[in-house]
């Protein structure tokens, strides 16, 4: 499937714009060998030959809209000065999310997280080999990145979370995707402070089963909702998620937030 969706994607960008993509690199679920069907996307990397003129984003919104509905092809566009770059100031590029094309504002992909996939599990479609790219991801900025990412994006969601359950009954039904989202998304962060590294959304769910141990059944649940299997939720979970975000946030700069600047 990933292999056919990148193919696909090559055959109709090359007949749109002839020599305009010269590097693809798959990263995300499908690099870490977690690719979930029904569920993940195809996350990639895209090195171009030249800065997208609008008449090039024309074409490219084009491809875009005729690729398959799911799973979306997603990635970052950079012309080959910016890639060398190996960039994480979230700068203003082509990227594509969920299937839409953006063009006119940040991109939160470029990340020290995003290179450091591309580094350790990317996956050459196109160019240069992985290693021959000569990505480099610097450490500290890879800790600053995650400890600011917990601080500024994940530790606001657990007062928003209690504020959203407060009238619920502990039985009362809540989305799925929430729940999945919320218990795994701050965990993946731990997990690369601890081990400088990558992980899945199951491999975070691990970690988290290992290090706080109060929500392992949580976590595998969410895991195995992820998968397909059956598996609802309740205000009382979601309440525990809230729990779980304070704790693996305030956990985090505990053990590293004096090794930033």
């Amino acid at each position: 499937m990933i292999k056919d969706l990148t193919d696909a994607y090559l055959r109709a960008v090359d007949e749109a714009l002839p020599g305009f993509v010269e590097k693809l690199y798959v990263v995300g679920s499908a690099a870490l060998g977690a690719w979930v069907p029904n569920a993940s996307d195809v996350d990639t990397i895209i090195g171009t030959s030249r800065v997208a003129s609008p008449s090039d984003l024309a074409a490219l919104a084009k491809v875009h809209e005729a690729m398959p509905a799911r799973p979306h092809l997603d990635g970052v566009y950079l012309d080959q000065a910016a890639f060398e770059e190996f960039p994480i100031d979230r700068r203003v590029v082509p990227f594509v999310v969920d299937g839409e094309p953006r063009t006119d504002e940040p991109c939160g992909e470029l990340t020290p997280v995003l290179w450091l996939t591309l580094q350790r599990y990317g996956i050459r479609v196109r160019g240069p080999e992985v290693d021959e790219l000569g990505v480099h991801v610097d450490p500290a900025a890879l800790r600053r990145y995650n400890l600011e990412n917990l601080r500024d994006y994940w530790k606001p969601a657990a007062p928003s979370i209690y504020q959203h359950i407060a009238e619920l009954p502990a039985d009362a039904p809540v989305d799925a995707s929430a729940v999945a989202w919320c218990i795994l998304g701050p965990a993946r962060l731990h997990y690369t402070l601890a081990h400088e590294d990558i992980t899945s959304k199951a491999g975070a769910a691990a970690h988290l089963a290992e290090v706080f141990p109060e929500w392992r059944a949580l976590a595998h649940r969410a895991v195995r909702w992820r998968t397909g299997q059956h598996e609802s939720f309740t205000a009382a979970d979601l309440r525990e998620v809230a729990r779980s975000i304070d704790a693996v946030t305030d956990d985090a700069w505990q053990r590293w937030g004096d090794q930033i600047a």
